[in-house]
């Protein structure tokens, strides 16, 4: 019977075969780890990416009020606003914005698309601030007033003063298109919008149409003129509009011209070197059914010293052309100081001056507010 004997050569063989073959496995190891460690430099961190795309800004606006509107002084605290909102680039076109407001309802929610690759074009849907007068696309941590905007942009923007058209914030649901042309030296809006006001259904089938032009002849200048022409349900009654009851449709039409100055462009981050003098004046008007108001303003902010300014306006408003006893007119001086980027404290006096049928007598308003916005 043969032994079995071990052949060397074999053996020899089989051990240079695992060896070059775990050498083999070990630089294929090592390019694969290289061309991971490429990739993850050429890949964008998604997360990274993500978080780049969304930003969250918000505000608050509260102080204290004394008034004595028809002989009876009243005063007292208030938080008027506490907004937050976040908008998300998708892609370098096409954006969402969401805006709530914590001391009231959702403001906003509405997507843009820009159809051009300039400015020239952007559509925009959901509901958002329309374009109708100077004042109402502004936001109030631009607005020099602590009562934000004229009493006539108030009224006949749809802030809240109009009880025909129920408290809205000058906010619609509609599909608007608007955009820059002549670099920026003209500007427009054209907008269908639903005409009943924020997070409520249409309660006709009529919409409402909003134009807007805008011209800047010259650095820090703009001209203004905006149109309405609508139909609206009536959600409550007014007493200087008695013919217009609970769920009638009427006409309702605003026009406004206007204009702005600014000595120079408004910097946030420079808020003590770097902010205008300012002067905005406007006047609007409409028609609610048969019934005309009138008013307009003319609004002033002037820098003294350091982050300290200087404002002063003068408005007027009569929500009944026709009738004597609905006009108020008010005149305020104040200053406010800002302490940091977009955050500010205002003190303001108003000497009210009013028809019959808004106050008995003319009377004073002092405010004073502290804005703390990021």
């Amino acid at each position: 019977m043969k032994k079995k004997t071990c052949n060397l050569s074999t053996r020899h063989g089989r051990f240079a075969l695992l060896r070059t073959l775990a050498v083999m496995l070990a630089v294929f190891s090592s390019v694969a780890a290289m061309g991971q460690q490429e990739q993850k430099k050429s890949e964008p961190d998604w997360l990274k990416d993500f978080t780049s795309r969304i930003t969250f800004n918000g505000y608050a606006q509260g102080g204290w009020s004394y008034q004595d509107s028809n002989g009876k002084p009243t005063n007292a605290y208030n938080l008027k606003r506490t907004l937050l909102w976040a908008k998300a680039r998708i892609t370098d076109r096409w954006s969402f914005m969401f805006m709530h407001d914590f001391s009231s309802v959702v403001q906003e929610f509405y997507t843009d698309y820009r159809l051009t690759k300039d400015n020239s074009l952007t559509v925009r849907l959901g509901q958002f601030k329309h374009a109708y007068s100077m004042e109402n696309p502004l936001s109030p941590t631009q607005l020099e007033l602590i009562d934000v905007y004229s009493q006539a942009v108030l009224y006949l923007a749809g802030e809240g003063p109009d009880p025909l058209n129920g408290v809205n914030y000058g906010r619609d649901m509609g599909l608007e298109l608007y955009g820059e042309l002549a670099k920026g030296a003209i500007r427009y809006n054209l907008a269908l919008m639903s005409g009943q006001g924020i997070n409520r259904r249409d309660l006709n089938n009529q919409k409402d149409f909003i134009a807007k032009l805008e011209v800047r002849p010259m650095n820090g200048l703009r001209l203004v003129a905006s149109g309405y022409l609508g139909t609206g349900c009536a959600v409550n009654t007014a007493a200087w509009n008695p013919d217009i009851k609970v769920g009638d449709n009427y006409k309702r039409n605003r026009y406004s011209v206007g204009a702005e100055y600014k000595t120079a462009a408004y910097s946030p981050a420079k808020y003590k070197e770097a902010r205008p003098a300012s002067i905005r004046a406007e006047w609007l008007g409409g028609k609610d059914g048969e019934v005309g108001s009138m008013g307009g303003y003319v609004t002033t902010s002037i820098p003294v010293f350091d982050a300290l300014d200087i404002v002063a306006s003068g408005e007027t408003f009569d929500r009944n052309t026709k009738v004597d006893g609905w006009d108020q007119t008010n005149l305020t001086i104040g200053v406010q100081y800002w302490f940091y980027k977009k955050c500010r404290m205002q003190l303001q006096y108003t000497r009210c001056l009013c028809g019959e049928n808004i106050s008995s007598k003319d009377y004073n308003w002092l405010q004073a507010q502290m804005q703390v916005a990021f």
